[in-house]
């Protein structure tokens, strides 16, 4: 099987199949969904929504495949990621393309999500030094001590649809490597990047089972959270859910670490470099279309910094180009994932003109004139937002920015507490002790000083707090590895007269 970049015709249109004992099946579910190129507004695939025994029969595979590949030296683990990073590395700008097809990055942006994925299995690649014990020889009288990292099971992660390639990279790699067994479900709103990385591991070497891939809603989830083989479960999506998938995974016995929804809050100083806080904070909000759970949606200006920053931002923000991600093109933002998640984003901004926020700019009735039906939203500012506004609670998850006023430091952190969410926190500032303050009181997990997207490379851990995660090891990282691993001791007691041969060891 080979997933192709370019869109089908109405006719062609086939339902996506799943990856399950290392072969390429189809499902036998009458339950679809589309799957949509959003810069034209058009189908190009049916995704099934599998079933639960479809389901089992995934995790199966992967429980009869775990104890040969837990049993594979560290060292042949780590060969086939670094296969892996070569078959990447040569088909990046293909599997870029694949992902601004079904979900809309612009070609730079998909890029950028492979390129942090790659790190993620360049990491993995390092398992056999960071699985390593510890030992210590004659802790008490003729005992030695020591600990061992041992791989748990079956391991499922479940995926959103903003970033279909990079994030399933922040599990799979690193669970694989430890010795486990995995089950991906991606978003049923993009699932070909998912099968083409399970072409890829394939060709990796990855033995049969290793590996799966299926698809589906609630059904296909409950079934995965259930599942008496399943041992640990990831997550990336919106906080409600989350907090679902960790309360039902602990139900049944399951690790579990569950990412959530954020409303990063960015503040910026009367004494910041304007322009680059302005750049910053425009790639933060409106990269990806702002649909990434590190998007800075919510400005915080303090003092006099508020008319300059709404000012600037306004007359950048309309300067960006709106346009296809499909084809080659000189688009700098693309279109929202499906019509619904466009019609959402209308309804939260009509939400916001009634509450009072003044739109500074409104994105509003963008027009891509050779895509009259894709799903665009221009960049979109409001000013003026009051902190119980629902564009100031709620995640978006759209190219919407909202603009506080606060007049002091104190306050501007404060509010920024008060957030149920605690991904990320920046501040823009040239005043040293005012960074110092914020980054020791900002009740996020991930804290940014002049650096618009605080988020982590591979060997450090992607740590959101409050309703932005359920769970105690966060994912990436070396808690990463403590999540897919057990670690185990033992204490070895050998008397000088225990041996069963014919020597007497002496001490000395």
């Amino acid at each position: 099987m080979s997933v192709t970049a370019t869109a089908p015709s109405k006719s062609a249109v086939k339902p996506v199949r799943m990856f399950v004992g290392g072969e390429f099946v189809d499902s036998k579910s009458t339950r679809r969904g589309p799957v949509y190129n959003p810069s034209i507004g058009e189908q190009i695939a049916e995704c099934p929504f599998c079933t639960a025994a479809e389901v089992d029969a995934a995790v199966k595979n992967a429980h009869a495949a775990f104890p040969a590949w837990r049993d594979t030296p560290v060292v042949e683990r780590a060969r086939v990621m670094f296969r892996l990073v070569t078959l990447l590395e040569k088909n990046a700008e293909s599997i870029a393309r694949l992902i601004s097809l079904e979900h809309g990055k612009t070609h730079e942006e998909s890029v950028g999500s492979v390129r942090r994925g790659i790190e993620m299995v360049e990491y993995a690649c390092s398992i056999p030094t960071l699985t390593m014990g510890d030992t210590m020889h004659n802790i008490a009288v003729d005992v030695d001590c020591e600990t061992y990292f041992h791989p748990l099971g079956v391991c499922v992660g479940i995926t959103p649809f903003n970033f279909p390639f990079m994030v399933p990279l922040w599990m799979a790699p690193i669970a694989i490597t430890c010795g486990n067994t995995f089950v991906l479900k991606p978003s049923e709103k993009v699932p070909l990047s998912a099968m083409r990385l399970a072409e890829l591991f394939a060709e990796a070497g990855l033995p049969p089972g290793v590996f799966n891939v299926v698809h589906g809603d609630k059904e296909a989830v409950d079934a995965l959270l259930t599942h008496p083989h399943v041992q640990a479960v990831s997550f990336v999506g919106s906080t409600p859910i989350a907090k679902y998938i960790y309360e039902t995974s602990i139900k049944h016995g399951k690790r579990c670490q569950a990412n959530g929804g954020a409303k990063n809050h960015i503040l910026v100083l009367p004494d910041a470099d304007m322009d680059k806080a302005v750049g910053a904070l425009q790639a933060s909000a409106f990269g990806c279309s702002g649909q990434r759970c590190m998007a800075g949606s919510l400005a915080v200006a303090i003092g006099s910094a508020g008319d300059p920053l709404v000012e600037k931002l306004s007359a950048t923000a309309a300067k960006l180009k709106v346009g296809r991600t499909d084809i080659g093109s000189d688009a700098q933002m693309g279109p929202v994932v499906t019509k619904q998640h466009l019609d959402s984003l209308l309804t939260n901004i009509d939400k916001g003109v009634k509450e009072g926020a003044k739109l500074a700019r409104d994105g509003r009735g963008v027009k891509v004139p050779d895509a009259p039906n894709g799903f665009y939203l221009g960049p979109t500012v409001f000013d003026h937002v009051a902190p119980q506004m629902h564009v100031s609670q709620a995640e978006l998850f759209g190219p919407v920015l909202s603009v506080t006023r606060a007049a002091s430091l104190d306050e501007a952190i404060e509010l920024t507490n008060k957030s149920p969410y605690g991904n990320g926190a920046v501040i823009y500032t040239r005043d040293g002790h005012a960074a110092r303050e914020f980054k020791h009181r900002a009740g996020a997990g991930m804290i940014g000083v002049n650096v618009g997207v605080p988020a982590p490379m591979a060997m450090f851990p992607f740590t959101g707090v409050k309703g932005s995660f359920f769970g105690d090891l966060h994912i990436q990282g070396k808690e990463g590895i403590m999540f897919y691993t057990q670690q185990r001791m033992i204490l070895s007691r050998w008397h000088p007269d225990s041996h069963a041969g014919e020597f007497v060891t002496t001490r000395g």
